[in-house]
């Protein structure tokens, strides 16, 4: 089976640190947010991925520069204009010469679902697609999805009113597809798969679904990053072998980078400091994200999950809370 896996968004509500960085290049627990994908389809038996690719095609093909990622054979469709969500699939399962059935996932998403269960589902109902569902407490920030017993998807509504959703059951973003579904997708101009394709379906009754209760993030706010990090690192924290931590400063529940540093008498709680980033003597960082090479440096204080970029610095003493720096521009 082959995945492709959109990764061609510009990641704009987790900027600054996706001003220079593609959102799935960023790294959780140490690894590329892309690997965890990967490695999941890898493990439920997808033998190629295709990168859809829009923002800076050239970072991950220098990430993986021998067209392998996380061990998977990994290809490039690099879109030539952003073609949303379902003019990307379908541009790049045309490109890989996909004629079988096939998956389609958000690249920013982290779960554990099943995805062979899935596949079995799908070719049991004989649908030409059958979508993922979690459910969430807030289902208007998401594509709800109702079904029928037999898991016939009945509607799909993306993100509807807050109070007007008729279930919690959510698109999980990740999709079973015929071949057939691409004779939907219009060649060379941009279209969605939530409020376009999979709406038509609904109606010619051709969309199923399945629900999951397994873990499941979609990685697109500082929140949701920094929570997706401290999960999957022990409570006692993921401080890399090549970070330096002075023995006096204080690391608990936290993810620290390669080449990062955390000096004398700082503390650093529940918080991300990502490659090459130095937290100074006494400084604090709680519950914040500290970018690759950034400085916090002697005691600053960063808190309330407060973001700084790549490279950006705190000033001696200064106070951010809340806050982004450099703070994105628009």
């Amino acid at each position: 089976v082959r995945a492709v896996v959109l990764v061609g968004g510009f990641g704009t509500r987790l900027r600054p640190l996706t001003d220079t960085t593609p959102k799935q290049l960023l790294t959780v627990a140490h690894r590329p947010m892309i690997e965890h994908a990967v490695d999941h389809l890898a493990r439920h038996g997808v033998t190629e991925v295709v990168l859809s690719v829009g923002f800076r095609p050239d970072a991950f093909e220098a990430a993986y520069p021998d067209g392998r990622c996380a061990g998977v054979p990994a290809r490039y469709a690099v879109e030539p204009e952003p073609l949303d969500t379902a003019g990307a699939i379908g541009f790049a399962a045309r490109d890989a010469g996909i004629d079988d059935t096939f998956l389609a996932c958000n690249g920013d998403v982290l779960t554990d679902l099943d995805i062979g269960a899935l596949v079995d589902s799908h070719r049991a109902t004989g649908a030409a697609a059958t979508i993922a569902l979690t459910r969430v407490d807030d289902p208007s920030r998401y594509g709800v999805v109702p079904t029928d017993h037999d898991g016939r998807v009945l509607g799909f509504f993306e993100k509807p009113p807050p109070g007007q959703t008729p279930t919690n059951l959510v698109n999980a973003g990740t999709y079973v597809l015929e071949p057939s579904v691409l004779d939907r997708i219009p060649v060379g101009r941009p279209a969605s798969v939530e409020r376009q394709v999979f709406p038509a379906m609904a109606v010619d009754g051709t969309l199923f679904a399945m629900a999951f209760d397994s873990y499941w993030v979609d990685v697109g706010t500082p929140a949701t990053y920094l929570a997706a990090n401290l999960r999957m690192v022990r409570p006692s924290g993921g401080i890399h072998p090549e970070a330096t931590v002075d023995p006096t400063a204080q690391v608990s529940g936290s993810v620290v980078g390669p080449r990062a540093t955390v000096a004398l008498g700082a503390s650093v709680n529940a918080s991300l400091v990502l490659d090459g980033a130095t937290v100074g003597e006494n400084a604090r960082v709680e519950g914040s994200i500290v970018g690759p090479g950034a400085n916090i440096t002697a005691g600053a204080c960063v808190t309330g999950l407060s973001v700084v970029g790549f490279g950006a610095a705190v000033e001696p003493g200064e106070r951010l809370d809340g806050a982004r720096r450099p703070e994105p521009e628009g």
